[in-house]
């Protein structure tokens, strides 16, 4: 798997593999650690990042009965092979005939599936840059992937979208250090104080 391409849904797919790489180093000692998200702790986080993929799923397939496992506390059972469950559900669903040009309703507009895409990789990879930063991890994640996403971010995300972290979907833009990564001035950008 290249780390991006133009293609959406390799970047959602390359968004995976990077929250997985981190997800999988989450350990039991973790999960009381506080993450740049102030609503969550580690186990939070968890449980969000897998949730939100089938979510996402939900949306763009119209399957309803994925909305049913959203309230699951992954985090109690083996939340590996649930969030590789949640990314398969994801893949299929955007992968779906139609899929990418259907248009669907959630609670921020009316977007193509293909849009909607983008958004879930924009969403799972400043989640996975979130986990690293609560387990101390190198946050220099997949370098030409945080470029594109922050490209498309950056068209995308306006501030109607912005305000605290409990009320809105991301925070005021911040300033990235002088050399931060991508991966850095993407989550800066999304709000993140890095």
């Amino acid at each position: 798997m290249t780390e991006s391409s133009a293609a959406p849904g390799v970047e959602l797919s390359a968004a995976f593999d990077s929250t997985m790489g981190v997800m999988r180093k989450v350990e039991a000692h973790d999960l009381g650690k506080p993450t740049p998200c102030a609503s969550w702790d580690v186990r939070g986080l968890v449980n969000h990042v897998i949730s939100a993929a089938r979510w996402w799923a939900s949306m763009v397939s119209g399957d309803k009965g994925l909305e049913a496992a959203l309230g699951e506390d992954y985090v109690a059972g083996d939340f590996v092979a649930a969030y590789e469950e949640s990314i398969r559900v994801a893949l299929g669903a955007f992968g779906a005939e139609g899929a990418a040009e259907r248009v669907v309703s959630v609670p921020f507009g009316e977007f193509p599936g293909a849009a909607l895409q983008g958004f879930a990789a924009v969403d799972q990879f400043a989640h996975g840059w979130d986990l690293a930063r609560a387990l101390g991890h190198d946050t220099d994640l997949a370098p030409g992937l945080a470029s594109a996403l922050l490209g498309l971010a950056e068209i995308s995300i306006d501030d109607s979208l912005r305000g605290p972290d409990t009320e809105a979907s991301f925070g005021p833009v911040r300033q990235a250090p002088v050399g931060a990564s991508p991966a850095d001035r993407f989550a800066a950008f999304l709000g993140r104080e890095v």
